[in-house]
C-alpha cells in the first residue's frame, strides 16, 4: 500500500495525470502535469532527462504528486517523497505508466527500447513519506 488508507490508495490506483511539483535551486516549487503509475508500494513516472524536473530532482530529491479527479468535485490524493531517478532497465516500468494512460491517445511505442534511449527518458521512482487527500 502507498498509504494507510484503502480509498486513498485506491483513488491513487484509478488515475492517471497528477501534478508533480519539485524545488528550483532557489526553494521554490515548480510543478508540471504527468502521467503516473503505481508500482508496488511506490509512484513511477516516465520523462526525458532533458526536463526541468529532471534537473530539479537531480539537486533536491524532495516532491510532491498530486493527483486529481477529472471533474467535480476534484477529490485529490498528495504524496510527498522522495524520488530517485534510474536511468537503466526501464522497459517494465515504462509499460506500468503507458498501461495507466491507456485509451487517451497515447500508445507505447512498437520499438519502446529504442524510443526510450531516442528521447533519453528516466524513470522517477516516488518513495512514498506522507499521504493526504480529499475525498468527498
Amino acid at each position: 500500500m502507498i498509504s494507510e488508507s484503502p480509498v486513498w490508495d485506491e483513488f491513487l490506483r484509478g488515475h492517471r495525470w497528477a501534478v508533480l511539483t519539485t524545488l528550483r535551486g532557489s526553494g521554490g516549487p515548480v510543478s508540471a502535469v504527468v502521467a503516473y503509475a503505481l508500482d508496488g508500494d511506490e509512484l513511477v513516472v516516465s520523462t526525458p532527462a532533458t526536463t526541468f524536473r529532471h534537473a530539479s530532482i537531480t539537486r533536491d530529491e524532495r516532491v510532491n504528486l498530486c493527483a486529481l479527479s477529472n471533474h467535480e468535485p476534484f477529490n485529490f490524493v498528495a504524496v510527498e517523497g522522495r524520488c530517485d531517478i534510474e536511468r537503466t532497465d526501464l522497459v517494465r516500468t515504462t509499460r506500468l505508466v503507458f498501461k495507466a494512460i491507456e485509451g487517451t491517445g497515447y500508445e507505447e511505442p512498437e520499438d519502446l527500447p529504442g524510443w526510450l534511449a531516442d528521447q533519453q527518458r528516466v524513470i522517477l521512482r516516488i518513495k512514498p513519506l506522507r499521504v493526504y487527500g480529499v475525498i468527498r
